[in-house]
């Protein structure tokens, strides 16, 4: 057997290694190639395939960590909102729990330095709520997510509470005129039949041989001639009283 094959205890002992989490300095996140130790990584940044992605990063390094930051706060609030959801959680807890998975986003690629900055960015934009306690920092996502699920079903419970209310008065309204209508012709044939009953027992009566009186209203000149016969009777009224008077106190006088 070959030096390095496959089954033996050396090469065995290798991918154990692989396995486990190794130095975070000695890790290349653009090649994504972790380094046993300081010569390994050494070597590996001498290598052509590395050169030539320092050449990428070299023509525009602002938006290789601004796409690395990114990819790293996505997958650290993934994490969050799967496994700490409704939780407030120490930071370092959080963390240990990401960097598990081999293949993360380490953070010496990120804007961020520290963990302590990473954790008072995400409490500046509003994404978690963050405490500073004597044990470390703590932190608690904020599910924006529900928050605005629960608030669409309220609006749309809301908006169909309405429509119904609407349509339950428009139906009311409109059974309303139905019956206004279906009332009117009604109570006008009833009310015309029963003129008609009341008037016929009268014209009736009258046709049978009852009497008919028709009052006459008088004219204009007639009312005038009236009018000036009762003034020239209250006129010789006057005229004797006084012609009367004179007479007794003539009487009186011889």
């Amino acid at each position: 057997m070959g030096k390095n094959e496959f089954l033996t205890p050396k090469a065995i002992a290798n991918r154990i290694k692989a396995k486990g989490l190794q130095k975070l300095r000695w890790y290349c996140q653009m090649c994504q190639k972790q380094c046993r130790d300081e010569n390994g990584f050494k070597c590996h940044c001498m290598s052509e395939s590395h050169q030539r992605q320092m050449q990428i990063f070299g023509e525009n390094p602002d938006r290789v960590v601004d796409g690395f930051s990114e990819e790293f706060e996505n997958s650290f609030l993934d994490l969050m909102r799967r496994s700490h959801r409704f939780s407030c959680v120490a930071a370092t807890v959080v963390y240990n729990e990401y960097i598990n998975d081999r293949h993360h986003v380490h953070m010496n690629s990120t804007k961020w330095a520290t963990l302590t900055e990473f954790v008072k960015y995400l409490g500046r934009t509003g994404q978690c709520k963050v405490e500073d306690t004597p044990k470390g920092w703590f932190i608690t996502y904020i599910d924006r997510d529900s928050e605005t699920l629960f608030k669409d079903r309220l609006k749309a419970k809301r908006l169909k509470a309405d429509l119904v209310d609407e349509e339950r008065q428009e139906r009311a309204i409109q059974a309303q005129i139905e019956r206004a209508q279906c009332s009117l012709p009604s109570t006008e044939a009833g009310g015309s039949d029963d003129q008609n009953q009341e008037e016929d027992p009268k014209l009736d009566h009258n046709l049978n041989g009852g009497k008919v009186a028709f009052l006459l209203q008088p004219t204009l000149a007639e009312a005038k001639a009236v009018k000036g016969g009762v003034k020239l009777g209250l006129e010789e009224e006057i005229e004797g009283s006084t012609s009367k008077r004179e007479r007794r106190s003539q009487g009186k006088g011889y």
